[in-house]
């Protein structure tokens, strides 16, 4: 079985934003997305530590310590580009400004739910920071993760077990195996397989029952 890879999962994702977007990339493989959004293209990615306008990462060389995404990785800001303060930028989370957010999880739930910042009681983030507000506050809500755990428990799944960040927010999850459409009344739908993975391959990795278009 082959799959994608992290990058490949990001560019696979860069690959269906459509023109004119506005897009938040959360912390982990969303944040590679912005390597993979050519220049040419008009889609706006937002960082909601103040940056609109986001680019890719720069070269070793071209580094620029001041300019950084909510991950601290060191971005750059493209042509047209702004920065803005945290609260601003959170004005245009909450204010339903931002066309897409892209989010890490631990779990998604088939009928939406997502669960991406604590594993359990002892096991928590130090804060949930801007995810609840994305979850909420975005038009739309995609996932990119891996298919399964490093042990191999799948994280799409029937109902989550890990505390919701958001309830019902996901419209689509990418994984290392395909894309998958959540549905409403229907739950996972697929809308393409990874290079090399069989639907049977697919499913067999999963918690919750994937459909057929």
């Amino acid at each position: 079985m082959q799959g994608f890879d992290r990058k490949g999962m990001a560019a696979r994702a860069a690959q269906d934003i459509p023109e004119g977007w506005y897009v938040n990339l959360g912390i982990g493989i969303p944040t590679m997305i912005a390597d993979y959004v050519p220049l040419e293209r008009e889609v706006i990615l937002h960082s909601e530590n103040g940056i609109l306008g986001m680019g890719p990462a720069p070269a070793p060389d071209k580094v620029d310590p001041w300019l950084v995404n909510a991950g601290k990785q060191a971005v750059t800001l493209r042509p047209g580009g702004s920065y803005c303060h945290h609260a601003d930028s959170f004005a245009m989370i909450r204010g339903g400004h931002i066309d897409l957010c892209v989010l890490g999880a631990f779990e998604v739930a088939e009928n939406g739910d997502i669960a991406n910042w604590a594993t359990s009681e002892n096991d928590t983030a130090p804060a949930v920071g801007g995810a609840m507000d994305l979850g909420a506050g975005a038009k739309r809500l995609w996932v990119v993760m891996e298919h399964t755990t490093k042990d191999g428990r799948p994280k799409l799944v029937a109902k989550c077990g890990y505390p919701l960040t958001t309830p019902r927010a996901v419209k689509r999850v990418y994984t290392n195996l395909g894309v998958f459409d959540v549905v409403p009344e229907k739950g996972f739908v697929v809308l393409d397989l990874a290079p090399g993975v069989s639907l049977e391959q697919a499913q067999a990795a999963s918690g919750a029952t994937l459909h057929t278009q």
